[in-house]
């Protein structure tokens, strides 16, 4: 299964969300039948159209005119009366009432009615063409197309930009929530393609990538399937077991070192994070290593203190190297909503993130908040994840993600 089918697959919370609420929206106000002042006639159906009504009149007179000489033949045997009062019964008896009749048996014009299945017709096609429901774009619509944008995480700016721009060379056209849907995965991608980069590869070695994130958010399986990509990539990767106050953390990622035939250094429990990174990157240094990946303990960015323990790190790292770290990157939970945004502002303040990596899409109808994210702080998305499997954390795709969160299949 490829990530993108994995992606669609496993973030339903979100798409179905919004999915359910633009389908809610066009339906609130469709309109039944189409209109020729709103363009959806094409000039050939107008010219049926216009064509229609002149068949219906020419086919009317037809049973008309056949009526009408019958019913005069009765009234010319009125002035004979005078001369022979005895043939005069008889004329009258005889042939009059028996023409009469003669209509009735010819139901032949009976298919006058041809008007009727030509309407049935003209707009079975019409029907045919806009088979989805259609509501015109205004501003109740936009409005209530904000209020979704904003209960999907996405934030009030983005939510008013990504309709304005949707809005713009639309307004007061009618659209089905299909194209709704690939509009607004169209302006997402905008907005998300500036920040799709990869994590940037140095010269300089060992390259030092220091990862942060609150408790829970998956900083460990991140380091550790960052850690097999690269090493399947060609490069020698060690991994500094920087979280020393759990336990679990360390033995997690000796797993996955394990996993991927890379080295995990680690240093006895309740012991000095900042030291034992200093002692990682002398130690890769002499090894030869390409990447170092020092996990760090979860720490809530409202806790000053770990804050500042985060930030003794950093300091620690820069007297080994000044230009170290070389990728400070912040793992989100996708589950955290809004509360990303706070996150990404003080630990960017005290570690200085140089880029993201969201987990976790596949528990969540917040993934939008990966696009506020994207709007507010412009940092690159490196990768995003919707499992636990080593192939469940891709490189972020601008794309993928924006139909995937929408709800929209291009395959």
């Amino acid at each position: 299964m490829s990530f993108f089918r994995k992606l669609k697959d496993r973030m339903f919370k979100s798409s179905s969300k919004l999915d359910e609420g633009l389908d809610a929206i066009i339906e609130e106000g469709a309109v039944e039948e189409a209109s020729d002042d709103q363009g959806l006639l094409t000039p050939e159906l107008e010219a049926e159209a216009v064509a229609e009504p002149e068949r219906e009149v020419m086919a009317e007179p037809e049973p008309v005119a056949v009526r009408a000489p019958a019913e005069e033949v009765l009234p010319e045997p009125e002035p004979e009366p005078e001369p022979e009062p005895e043939p005069e019964p008889e004329v009258v008896a005889a042939p009059a009432p028996e023409p009469a009749p003669a209509p009735e048996p010819t139901p032949a014009p009976e298919p006058a009615p041809a008007p009727t299945p030509a309407k049935p017709g003209l707009l079975g096609r019409l029907m045919g063409r806009t088979a989805e429901p259609r509501r015109a774009l205004d501003d109740d619509m936009l409005e209530q197309l904000e209020e979704l944008l904003i209960t999907s995480d996405m934030g009030v700016d983005i939510a008013l930009r990504v309709t304005a721009n949707m809005a713009e060379g639309r307004y007061g056209k009618l659209m089905s929530a299909s194209e709704i849907k690939s509009l607004l995965a169209e302006e997402i991608t905008r907005v998300m393609e500036p920040v799709a980069r990869p994590l940037p590869i140095y010269p300089k070695t060992p390259q030092v990538v220091l990862v942060v994130g609150v408790n829970g958010s998956g900083k460990t399986t991140t380091i550790g399937k960052l850690a097999s990509q690269f090493r399947a990539a060609g490069k020698k990767v060690v991994i500094a077991a920087g979280d020393t106050f759990r336990a679990a953390a360390v033995e997690q990622l000796q797993v996955w070192g394990d996993r991927a035939g890379v080295p995990v250094l680690t240093a006895p429990e309740g012991s000095d994070p900042a030291a034992l990174a200093y002692d990682a990157m002398v130690r890769s240094e002499a090894d030869g290593a390409d990447l170092l990946m020092i996990d760090t303990a979860g720490r809530l960015q409202n806790r000053a203190d770990l804050m500042e323990e985060l930030a003794k790190i950093v300091r620690v790292i820069r007297k080994k190297d000044p230009d170290a770290p070389h990728n400070t990157l912040l793992v989100l939970d996708a589950t955290t909503g809004q509360n990303a945004l706070s996150q990404v502002e003080l630990f960017g303040k005290m570690a200085d993130v140089s880029g993201l990596v969201m987990t976790k899409l596949d528990g969540t109808a917040k993934g939008g908040v990966l696009v506020a994210l994207a709007d507010k702080f412009g940092l690159p998305i490196h990768a995003i994840g919707v499992g636990e499997q080593i192939d469940d954390l891709q490189p972020f795709d601008p794309e993928d993600f924006a139909d995937a969160l929408v709800g929209v299949d291009r395959s």
